[in-house]
C-alpha cells in the first residue's frame, strides 16, 4: 500500500509544489500543536505555513483529517527509530536508544499526548495504528535485551510500558520548569534495569532547585536553590 504522505487523496503521486507546501504544513502543525496544543486553528497553521488558507482546506477537510497525517508521519518516524535500534549490534544500547527516542519524541511535542488520545472513536483509532506499527519492533527490542543477558530477565513488556507512562508523567510535570529532567530518572531506571553494572550511571544534572512533587498528585513544583555560605 502506498503511504498517504507521498500520495494525492486519489493516490497519484503529488506535483512537486503541492508535496512542498505539504511538507510546510505539517511542519507548521507540528510546531503550533507543541507550542499551543490541539486549540490551534486551520487558518493559524496557513499562516504559520506561509501558505493561503485555501491551500490547506483543499488538502485537509478539517483538523481530524490533518492530525491523522502528521500522527501517521510520527508513527513512522518512530518505527524507523525502533527499526534502527534493532539493527544495533549491542541490544542493550538498542533498547537504551529506543527508550530515549521515544520519550525524546513525548517530550518535544507537548500536543503528542493529546493526539494520541484514546477517548474518542478516530483517537482510539490512531492508538491502534501505532500499536500494529511500533509494538512488534518494540517487543523485538525487548526481547532482543534480554536474551544479551544485560537486562533483569524477570522484566516483562508490561513493566516497561509503566516505566514509559511513568517517566511520561515526568516529562508533563516538568515539561515547563526542567524540560530535560526525565533523562535524569531514566538513567536512574536504566541501573535497576540491567543485571550488572561496574558503577552507577552518570546522571544528568538538575539546575539549582531539583523538581519535587508538589502536595497536589501530577504537579511540579521546585525547591530553592540553597544559599551559599559567605
Amino acid at each position: 500500500m502506498t503511504p498517504r504522505s507521498a500520495t494525492s487523496t486519489a493516490g497519484r503521486p503529488l506535483r512537486r509544489d503541492a508535496e512542498r507546501n505539504r511538507q510546510q504544513i505539517l511542519l507548521a502543525a507540528r510546531a503550533a500543536f507543541a507550542e499551543r496544543g490541539l486549540e490551534v486553528t486551520l487558518d493559524e497553521i496557513a499562516q504559520r505555513a506561509g501558505v493561503g488558507v485555501g491551500t490547506v482546506y483543499r488538502r485537509y477537510a478539517n483538523k481530524d483529517d490533518l492530525i491523522d497525517e502528521l500522527y501517521e508521519d510520527i508513527v513512522n518516524e518512530l518505527a524507523a527509530a525502533a527499526e534502527a535500534e534493532l539493527a544495533h549490534n549491542d541490544a542493550w544500547k538498542g533498547l537504551v536508544g529506543f527508550l530515549e527516542q521515544s520519550l525524546a519524541m513525548q517530550a518535544s511535542n507537548s500536543a503528542l499526548k493529546e493526539i494520541m488520545a484514546g477517548g474518542s472513536h478516530r483517537g482510539r483509532e490512531r492508538v491502534a495504528r501505532a500499536r500494529e506499527r511500533v509494538a512488534p519492533l518494540a517487543s523485538e527490542i525487548f526481547e532482543r535485551a534480554k536474551q544479551s543477558g544485560r537486562l533483569r530477565p524477570d522484566v516483562t513488556e508490561s513493566d516497561m510500558a509503566t516505566i514509559h507512562m511513568m517517566l511520561g508523567a515526568v516529562i508533563d510535570s516538568t515539561r515547563t520548569t526542567e524540560p530535560d529532567a526525565w533523562r535524569r530518572y531514566l538513567g536512574i531506571v536504566l541501573d535497576g534495569l540491567r543485571t550488572r553494572r561496574n558503577a552507577p550511571t552518570d546522571l544528568t544534572p538538575v539546575a539549582p532547585g531539583q523538581p519535587k512533587v508538589d502536595v497536589e498528585p501530577g504537579t511540579i513544583t521546585r525547591r530553592p536553590a540553597k544559599k551559599s555560605k559567605s
